[in-house]
Parts: C-alpha cells; sequence; structure tokens
C-alpha cells in the first residue's frame, strides 16, 4: 500500500501543475447544510412503506413523488423541458422454480450453491446440458494482447469464468490490467457481455469474497427476485441462456470431475498466452420466467446559473434499491437500502437547498437522481445517452453513493484519483476544509466502474467519486475499516440496512461541506478540466469537445 500511495501522492501533485489556471483557486465559503433534512429524507426513503425502492413497483411512485416535493421545496427547477421525469423504459425478469444446477451427475441447489438469471426475454429458460469451459477471467483485450477465447468456439458452451481482473493481487498499479487497480474487464457486467458476444449458451462466474469484494450473501440477495435490465431491441436474444455465479468450492468440485486443478488453472490463467479449457463436463438447468415491461424515472431539477446557464454542474445519486429480497433470520424481506443509497439521494436534495439558499453559481447545477443502479447503472447509463443537458457543455460533476455513518474522519477516500485535473479542485477544496486524500484501499475491487459516475465518464464527463475516509477522529483507520467491513457483512444488499436513529451525522456533514465546495467551485470557474492525456476516457472527452460550439 505505500507504493500505492505514493503513486496516487505523485498523481495529485501532476495534478496541482495541470489543473486550469482560476478554477481551484475559487474561494468558497461554507453552506447552510442541513442535517434535519439529511435525517428526515434518509427516514422517509428508507421506511418499510416505500419497499424498498425498486424500479416499477409503487415504492418507485412514492420515492419519486416525494423527490419532486423535496426538490420543489429545495429551490430547484424542473430539469428536463419542464418536467420533473426523465422516462427510463425497462424490462424486468423474475426467475422462480430453479431446477438444481446439474453437473457431471452432481446437482446443485439455487441460492446456497449456485444463482442464475437471463437476460433473454422468454417465458421459460432450458439450458440443454452445455459443455463448461474455463475461460479464465474471460477477457477478450486486443489492445493489451489478451484473449481468454482464443482458439475455440463457444457457440452452446458454458463459460466458467474467475471474477476481477488477472493482477488483482499486485502490490502495484502496475501490470497487463492496472495491477491491483481493476479495470472495466474485471466487472462481471463485462465477463457477461463478452461471453454474449462470443455466442456463449451460458456464463459462470466464480465468486471469492475478495477479488469481488463482497460475500456471497450479496451475490445471493442481488440476483434473486425480480431483476430489471434496459429495454432491447431484439428482446435480449443476442444475449447468453444463463448468466449466473457459483460458489468457489463448487467451482474446485466442477473442475475437479474433469481431472483438473481449480488452484492450477486460476495461476495459468494469470499469465500473457492462456487459452481456455474445455473440461469435458457439462451443465444443465432450467426455471420460469415472469416478464413485466415498464417504464421507470429518472428525477431531474435543475438551479440555472447565473451568468452561463448554458454549461452545467452535475450531481448524481441513484435513488432505487433492491425492492424485496432474501429475509433476514427475522423474516425481513425488505432491502431498505438505508445507507445505499437513500443517504446519497438525501444528500441531493440538501446540496441544492443550500445552492439555492446560496445563490446560483455562475454555472447550472443539475441534481439527477437516477434509476435501476442496482441493476447495473440504467437510469445513469440511459441519460449518458440521452444526455438531457449536452455532455460537452457539462464541465463535470460528484457522484454520491451510500454515505458512511461512521463518525468524522481526518480523510477522504478518492475513488479513480490521478484521472483527471479535478484532482487540482479536490486538492484545493480538501485545504480549505482540513482534511486529507487517502487513495483506494480496495483498487481491485473496480470501484470507479460500480456507480453512476461511470455512465458519464465513458462517456468524456469527467466525474469526482469520494467515499468517506477510514481515518476516524476517534479511533483511526482501525475503526475506519471496523465499520466498513461491518456495513459490508451485515447490511451490504440485505434487509439489515435501515435507518438507525442513533447514528452519528457528523461524519456524513463534513463529507456534504466537500461536494459542496466542489460543485460551487465547478459553478463559479471558467475552466474545463479534462482527462489526463493517457486516460482511457481522455480520447472521447476530446472528440466530443471537437463538436462542441462554445462548450469544453
Amino acid at each position: 500500500m505505500l507504493r500505492l500511495t505514493c503513486a496516487f501522492a505523485a498523481a495529485l501533485a501532476t495534478a496541482a501543475c495541470a489543473s486550469v489556471p482560476a478554477g481551484p483557486t475559487i474561494a468558497i465559503a461554507p453552506g447552510d447544510i442541513s442535517e434535519a433534512t439529511m435525517k428526515e429524507v434518509t427516514r422517509t426513503l428508507s421506511a418499510d412503506e416505500f419497499e424498498g425502492r425498486a424500479p416499477g413497483t409503487e415504492g418507485e411512485t412514492k420515492t419519486i413523488a416525494y423527490l419532486v416535493e423535496q426538490f420543489e421545496r429545495a429551490g430547484l427547477q424542473p430539469g428536463n423541458q419542464g418536467s420533473w421525469f426523465q422516462e427510463v423504459q425497462l424490462v424486468e425478469i423474475t426467475a422462480s422454480n430453479h431446477k438444481p444446477l446439474t453437473i457431471a451427475g452432481k446437482s446443485y441447489t439455487h441460492g446456497a450453491d449456485w444463482v442464475g438469471v437471463t437476460y433473454r426475454e422468454e417465458a421459460r429458460t432450458d439450458l440443454a446440458p452445455s459443455e463448461i469451459v474455463f475461460v479464465g477471467y474471460g477477457i477478450n483485450a486486443p489492445e493489451r494482447g489478451w484473449n481468454d477465447y482464443a482458439g475455440i468456439d463457444m457457440r452452446g458452451k458454458v463459460a466458467l469464468i474467475l471474477v476481477n481482473d488477472p493482477d488483482y493481487e499486485s502490490d502495484t498499479l502496475e501490470g497487463p490490467f492496472n495491477g491491483r487497480a481493476m479495470t472495466y474487464y474485471g466487472r462481471w457486467t463485462y465477463k457477461y457481455e463478452e461471453a454474449a458476444r462470443q455466442g456463449a449458451a451460458g456464463a459462470l462466474i466464480v465468486h471469492e469474497d475478495f477479488p469481488a469484494a463482497y460475500g456471497w450473501g450479496t451475490v445471493e440477495s442481488s440476483w434473486s427476485g425480480p431483476q430489471a435490465y434496459a429495454s432491447r431491441s431484439d428482446g435480449g436474444a443476442s444475449q447468453t441462456q444463463v448468466n449466473g455465479w457459483v460458489q468457489k468450492r463448487v467451482a474446485e468440485e466442477i473442475v475437479g470431475a474433469a481431472g483438473r486443478d481449480f488452484a492450477q488453472l486460476s495461476a495459468a490463467a494469470k499469465q500473457r498466452g492462456f487459452t481456455p479449457v474445455p473440461l469435458g463436463v457439462t451443465a444443465s438447468t432450467g426455471f420460469d420466467n415472469t416478464i413485466r415491461r415498464f417504464a421507470s424515472n429518472n428525477v431531474i431539477g435543475v438551479l440555472p446559473g447565473a451568468e452561463r446557464p448554458d454549461e452545467y454542474v452535475l450531481h448524481t445519486a441513484h435513488w432505487d434499491h433492491l425492492g424485496r429480497c432474501t429475509p433476514n433470520s427475522e423474516g425481513d424481506d425488505i432491502c431498505n437500502g438505508a445507507i445505499d443509497n437513500a443517504t446519497g439521494t438525501a444528500a441531493l436534495v440538501a446540496l441544492a437547498a443550500a445552492h439555492a439558499k446560496a445563490g446560483p453559481p455562475a454555472r447550472s447545477l443539475v441534481f439527477l437522481a437516477v434509476t435501476a443502479e442496482e441493476s447495473g447503472l440504467l437510469g445513469s447509463e440511459y441519460y449518458g445517452a440521452n444526455p438531457v443537458f449536452p455532455l460537452n457543455r457539462t464541465v463535470g460533476g460528484i457522484n454520491i453513493d451510500a454515505l458512511s455513518l461512521a463518525g468524522p474522519a481526518r480523510d477522504v477516500t478518492v475513488i479513480g484519483g490521478g484521472k483527471s485535473e479535478l484532482d487540482g479542485f479536490l486538492e484545493a477544496a480538501l485545504t480549505a476544509v482540513g482534511r486529507t486524500a487517502t487513495p483506494d484501499s480496495s483498487p481491485q475491487a473496480g470501484y470507479y466502474y460500480r456507480s453512476d459516475h461511470f455512465s458519464l465518464a465513458k462517456r468524456g464527463v469527467p466525474m469526482f467519486y469520494l467515499d468517506s475516509g477510514q481515518d476516524l477522529v476517534e479511533g483511526g483507520r482501525a475503526a475506519g475499516e471496523a465499520w466498513e467491513a461491518a456495513y459490508r457483512d451485515r447490511a451490504y444488499h440485505l434487509p439489515d440496512d435501515e435507518y438507525d436513529p442513533n447514528w452519528n451525522w457528523a461524519g456524513v456533514m463534513e463529507d456534504l461541506q466537500l461536494f459542496y465546495r466542489l460543485g460551487r467551485m465547478l459553478g463559479e470557474s471558467r475552466a474545463w478540466p479534462n482527462w489526463y492525456p493517457d486516460d482511457e476516457f481522455r480520447r472521447v472527452r476530446d472528440e466530443s469537445c471537437a463538436a462542441a460550439t462554445g462548450g469544453c
């Protein structure tokens, strides 16, 4: 971690030189941010009557009506040509009556051993016995000289895939896939996309806690019950029949049934030149699907700029959660999502009110509460593909997802630091509030690719993604890490993510002051921060800006 910290510090030092003059140097007074608003909005959105805020349910109807009421009260105007809403077309598929996953004559139980869904809009899924092929990390990256599918026709076969990417165990950020820092190739979304492009009948990802960054309980809860997807013109026919996960012990048994050793195959998959390994055993299963097509909604409010209203600064947070999910030991089946992400949604309201009270900055501030993040960033992806405000006139933004209730921290955790000239703004803001930057302690988890800012970043818009710090004023890093681990293991994507009236909000309010300052700095600045020249998103931003008239 020392080497990671040094690399991050070097990136920030570079950022200070690369920043556009007069951007980060703007003086900003503290915002009048209401703790009472944070508590009330978080408590309300995570109440049982909102049923876990699943898109397309009565919980959504209540959520978006409440957000409009709160945005209006905060002083915002409707953000989509007189409307508060941007409609997002979705399809919900609920699998039921799962047959066991049968492999080499052995049956594996859905939930305990494996989970699986389909992206195809079909009333019944029947995976006929299909040969399993171990495809390592399931990556096809010609620009990196890597192809885990080299030389094999995957049609009619099931891909068995390792989670994350090949160099996630590195102690540094150096390697074919950025070392310890996950790339998009390590995300489960990419692995299913690539398996479908290869023509596979199915894709099963092997779950391990550390490289996945969450436990099996999170997988089981997230992949059970209704699953929402963006509506596809072909009804999902281009997708695999079955996408799912298997426990590591199940993968070891599958590979063992083929006379192979899982550890040896996993080690081989980390090396350049790995080729897929047909296992000679088949997988089969089946389940029913209930299909519902519906429209969900992004909620958009805007505080028009005082001088340059056609330049925009985004604030994003997802309002949705999982709805009803796997019950806990007390029979509670509502995943309330109090921290994830009623806190972030409440932050949009509180920040909007503070900015409105201070008076609009030069640029317009947009507050975008998106749907279906938990289903794969679908609401922000729809906005990115259909922006209400032109992306080449969008300066940058701040994404807020799952604020920490651990208490005040001396630092702030920076996800995706060293990528853009936003670093200069962050450095100035942290200096002003007396806090420090800490690099992501789990870069192997790929958090920069796992929340709604990614839908904008991959289209060129520089986006902040900051987590609460772990160096707590009371207890230091040990206490911060313990709080994070307890939340991840006991509440994340589980029914126990509920509002607690005894929470310590002091750390949240300090985080919101930082977000307020960053938004205000971008709003008052004339700077157009860009990605650094060697960043993966620089090319698309430059192309977007080249096509702009008067924008970036």
